[in-house]
C-alpha cells in the first residue's frame, strides 16, 4: 500500500514509499481510507517530542485519525462488517492513517455519520474526542460554567466550542481578529483578540481553562480559574499525576514531577489542579460524538483539502498555525 513515511526524527520532509499492509488481529477491523486529517501531535511525534511516552519504530508512517470503508474482519468481530463507511482514532501504538489502509481494533471506531462527507467525518476524531475528555471526563462542566478555550479558530478550538456550547456552557476564546466572525458564528460568547489584550487581565472567576497552546499562555491561565477550578492542558508538559494516571512508572513520573515544579507552584498558589491529557481512542465516545453531529450541534470546519500526494505541504501547512479549523488529506 501507499504511505507517508519518516526515517527518523526531526523536522524531516514526508516520503512516499511502498508499505506492507496492516496486520489484522482478532478484534481489529481493516479501513480502506478515504481521508485523513492533520493534527498538531503528528508533527509532534515527527519531531520526537513524544518519544518520551511512546518510542516509535522506523519507517513510521504518520497520520492519527480517518474515515474510511471496512475491507476485512477479524474472526472476534462482532460490531462490523464489510463496506461499513466508518470513523476512528487509531491507537497510539499503532498510528499510520496517512496510508491507503489501517488495521484498528473495532472498540476504537464508531460508524460515520450520515451526514458527513469522508473528509468532513475524517475532521472529527482527534479533536472531537480530546475535546469531549477535557470538558465531559476531567472538567465535568455542567451547564451554566465558564470555561476558557484558547485558540478558538484552530482544529481543536473549532469544534470545543461548539461541544461546549451544545453542554450548556458559557465559552470564552481567544483568536485574532482574522478569526472573530468565525469563533463568533461557533457560538463563542467572548472573544478577545490575543494580539491586543492579555486575557489574563480581562477574565476572571472561570471554572476551568482547556489549554491548547502550552508555555507561558498555560501559566498565565492559573490568575483567571476561581478557587477549586481546573486547567487541563493538551499542550502543555505531563505531570505526576499524569504518570500516575498512565501507568508510566516511578522514574517516568518523577521526570514529570520535576518538568512541572512550576504548575505545582502555581497550583498551590491558586488553588486550582492542573491536567495534562494525553487523549484515549474510543468508538463509544465518537458515538456519542455523532449524536450532537446528526441534531446539528455540531459542524465540521475546514479550511483545506490537500490530495495524498501532497501531505508534507498539508503538514506545513497545518504547522504554520494559519489553518482556521481542520486541514484534510484526501486518500481516496
Amino acid at each position: 500500500m501507499k504511505a507517508m513515511t519518516i526515517e527518523k526524527y526531526g523536522n524531516v520532509p514526508l516520503e512516499q514509499t511502498e508499505q506492507p499492509l496492516p496486520v489484522v488481529s482478532a478484534h481489529d477491523v481493516l479501513v480502506e481510507i478515504h481521508a485523513a486529517s492533520i493534527n498538531p501531535v503528528d508533527f509532534k511525534i515527527r519531531d520526537g517530542k513524544v518519544k518520551l511516552l511512546i518510542p516509535y519504530q522506523f519507517p513510521l508512517i504518520l497520520g492519527n485519525d480517518f474515515a474510511g470503508i471496512v475491507t476485512r474482519v477479524g474472526p472476534a468481530v462482532t460490531q462490523f462488517q464489510v463496506g461499513d463507511a466508518v470513523y476512528g482514532r487509531a491507537e497510539k501504538q499503532r498510528i499510520g492513517t496517512f496510508a491507503e489502509f489501517i488495521a484498528i481494533h473495532e472498540d476504537l471506531v464508531a460508524r460515520k455519520p450520515d451526514s458527513l462527507s469522508f473528509e468532513e467525518a475524517a475532521s472529527i476524531p482527534l479533536v472531537g474526542l480530546t475535546s469531549y475528555q477535557v470538558l465531559h471526563d476531567v472538567l465535568q462542566a455542567t451547564p451554566g460554567q465558564k470555561i476558557l478555550i484558547q485558540a478558538g479558530a484552530g482544529g481543536v478550538g473549532t469544534f470545543a466550542i461548539q461541544l461546549a456550547k451544545a453542554m450548556g456552557l458559557y465559552v470564552a476564546t481567544t483568536a485574532s481578529s482574522a478569526g472573530h466572525d468565525l469563533v463568533k458564528a461557533l457560538g463563542a460568547d467572548e472573544i478577545i483578540d490575543y494580539r491586543t489584550v492579555a486575557f489574563d487581565e480581562v477574565l476572571h472567576d472561570f471554572d476551568g481553562v482547556y489549554d491548547t497552546i502550552g508555555d507561558d499562555t498555560l501559566r498565565r491561565a492559573f490568575k483567571i480559574v476561581r478557587p477549586g477550578g481546573q486547567i487541563v492542558s493538551i499542550s502543555g508538559l505531563p505531570n505526576g499525576r499524569f504518570g500516575k494516571a498512565y501507568g508510566s512508572g516511578f522514574l517516568k513520573t518523577m521526570l514529570f514531577r520535576l518538568l512541572t515544579v512550576r504548575e505545582a507552584f502555581l497550583e498551590r498558589k491558586y488553588r486550582v489542579t492542573y491536567t495534562f491529557l494525553f487523549m484515549k481512542p474510543s468508538g463509544r465516545q465518537l458515538q456519542h460524538i455523532t449524536e450532537w453531529i446528526e441534531t446539528g450541534q455540531i459542524k465540521p470546519v475546514i479550511d483545506r483539502v490537500y490530495p495524498f500526494e501532497a501531505a508534507q505541504e498539508a503538514l506545513a501547512y497545518s504547522e504554520s498555525g494559519h489553518a482556521k479549523g481542520k486541514v484534510i488529506l484526501k486518500v481516496k
